[in-house]
């Protein structure tokens, strides 16, 4: 199996994993004399075996992955620039403010040093940057047998 296949494996037990503790909690503790269409020890034993599955399969991937973490850090960082960036505030011109009350003050004069063209084309130069190290990842992801 590749790391492509083995992303989507972890995702498929993550979801099993928390379905099968839903069962677990949901029928734990119930009215005495209501029938129980899940038994908890059963599902706290499927639980810990899939805790298990999960561990030895997220192991693979972490090990698989050892080469390209520098790339997988930079895209990490990266999307965390844009994020931030995105609510970077641009606002330039006279602005109109409220006071106490709600009661409408005098306008102020906003300046931005970085202004938003210059923010929305630094955003994009990262999301080109983003797009290549995924597309790189993507490759190295296919092609990686674990």
């Amino acid at each position: 199996m590749n790391i492509k296949q083995a992303l989507k494996l972890k995702n498929k037990l993550v979801k099993e994993n928390n379905e099968t503790f839903a069962k677990l909690s949901q029928y734990n503790s119930v009215e005495e004399g209501t029938v129980r269409p899940y038994d908890p020890k059963e599902m706290l034993a499927k639980w810990n075996e899939g805790v298990k599955q999960l561990v030895d399969l997220k192991t693979k991937i972490h090990r698989a992955n050892a080469p390209v973490y520098d790339k997988i850090f930079k895209l990490a960082e990266l999307k965390s620039m844009v994020s931030r960036l995105n609510s970077l505030g641009c606002v330039e011109g006279k602005q109109s403010q409220r006071g106490g009350w709600g009661q409408p003050t005098e306008p102020v004069v906003m300046i931005a040093d970085i202004g938003i063209l210059q923010r929305d084309e630094m955003i994009k130069t990262l999301e080109n940057q983003i797009e290549q190290i995924q597309d790189e990842l993507d490759i190295h992801n296919a092609n990686t047998e674990i």
